[in-house]
């Protein structure tokens, strides 16, 4: 069992757990249900399906694993500029953003604590030129109003949609995109098997870039990310066409169905944290390590939730770091476990779990500051039992994003 299979629904938010629009075909393929952000979801899948985690883990690195991720919130941004005014509420530079691009954001609250982190497209439509009311002007269309796309955390989902509604001004609309499933196609073998699929699509795209597709009468929206660490597609696609697509990409021979756990160990050795579990309220991007999600030059100018204490623990550095754990043995961290420099305790786990990858055990903690350097030394405690452990850095495993050849 890995530490996502903990993760329970909110009940506050989501009375009862809900049925997403795949579920029977999870079902047909021995899909073992499990009650996660809201909703059944499959932890794995049947032996007689070629699933069960670690074999859906090394499937996905080496060929392509279909995930069904429906259970992340999907919203919409529009109105008079969006991106200003999501830009109040995360510290990402979205104005320059280009129509097509995609960036790794956070929501904040006014202490800097992380409310959720997100992916943020700018999907701005382009317009062709109609009857050549365009061509006088030597162009083929312009570009729409302005839309901005959101993928937020599943179990953070109904939070995330309540306090947009709460700071976003009047004059920005935000759809929550419910009929729409998205399936996430992971793996060194995603481009060829969609490439059959959809002629012509990974070609035209690179890590953290989106596009519209007409798939006959499906209208997708296709972005090469996800949270495996390999290359791959997320795939935005109305809900009554889900299983007809799923059925399609499940088609050729480079694919098979992968599970919640086979995510959870793929994104643990990829080194990327889990909302809830690696980033909280608790947390902010400095000690998390995502720097890289505070644009240069708003860290300076500010304007955004939390700004002024992120400033402030840039200047003095965090207390506490996010830092990657070699465990020594079989026997893995979870969640919650301590980390000890000698007699004195520094850290706690947030995630861990045995990498399929690499033969052992794993984890992340937050470690004071003193004790996060690379080849640190430490123990943690698992069982009554500390064993050995070393900082090591980040990604376990190396990421195969495609950046272009």
């Amino acid at each position: 069992m890995t530490d996502i299979e903990n993760e329970m629904a909110d009940e506050a938010e989501v009375p009862e757990t809900q049925a997403l629009p795949l579920d029977a075909w999870h079902r047909a393929r021995g899909g073992k249900m499990v009650e996660f952000a809201g909703y059944y979801l499959p932890i794995q899948y049947s032996a007689e399906h070629g699933g069960g985690i670690v074999a859906e883990h090394e499937w996905t690195r080496t060929q392509a694993g279909l995930f069904d991720v429906s259970h992340m919130g999907q919203l919409m941004l529009t109105g008079d500029n969006p991106a200003q005014a999501l830009e109040e509420l995360v510290p990402g530079a979205i104005s320059n953003l280009k129509p097509g691009r995609v960036r790794y954001t956070l929501l904040l609250d006014d202490n800097g604590g992380i409310l959720d982190d997100l992916m943020v497209t700018n999907a701005t439509p382009w317009v062709p030129a109609e009857d050549g009311a365009d061509e006088e002007e030597g162009t083929e269309g312009h570009w729409g109003d302005p839309a901005y796309y959101l993928v937020v955390n599943g179990a953070m989902k109904w939070d995330d949609i309540a306090h947009l509604r709460e700071h976003l001004p009047d004059d920005v609309s935000m759809s929550h995109m419910d009929e729409y499933a998205l399936i996430a196609l992971q793996g060194p073998k995603a481009a060829t098997a969609l490439g059959r699929v959809m002629r012509g699509v990974p070609d035209s795209l690179t890590f953290m870039q989106s596009t519209i597709y007409n798939f006959g009468e499906w209208p997708l929206r296709i972005t090469r990310a996800g949270y495996t660490g390999e290359d791959g597609f997320e795939i935005s696609v109305p809900a009554e066409f889900a299983e007809s697509l799923a059925d399609r990409l499940m088609a050729e021979i480079e694919v098979r169905p992968a599970g919640l756990g086979a995510r959870d160990s793929l994104r643990l050795e990829a080194g990327l944290p889990l909302y809830g579990h690696d980033l909280t309220t608790e947390t902010d991007p400095v000690s998390a390590g995502l720097t890289f999600a505070l644009s240069k030059k708003r860290r300076e100018a500010g304007g955004y939730m939390g700004h002024a204490a992120i400033a402030k623990t840039l200047q003095d550095g965090p207390a506490k770091t996010r830092v990657g754990l070699m465990l020594e043995g079989r026997l893995p961290a979870r969640e919650g476990a301590q980390v000890y420099a000698g007699d004195t305790l520094v850290g706690t786990v947030t995630s861990g779990g045995f990498s399929p990858t690499l033969g052992h055990p794993v984890a992340m903690a937050y470690v004071d500051t003193a004790h996060a350097k690379p080849d640190t030394a430490l123990e943690v405690e698992v069982r009554k039992k500390r064993l050995p452990a070393r900082v090591a850095p980040m990604p376990f495993v190396p990421h195969n994003y495609y950046r272009g050849s």
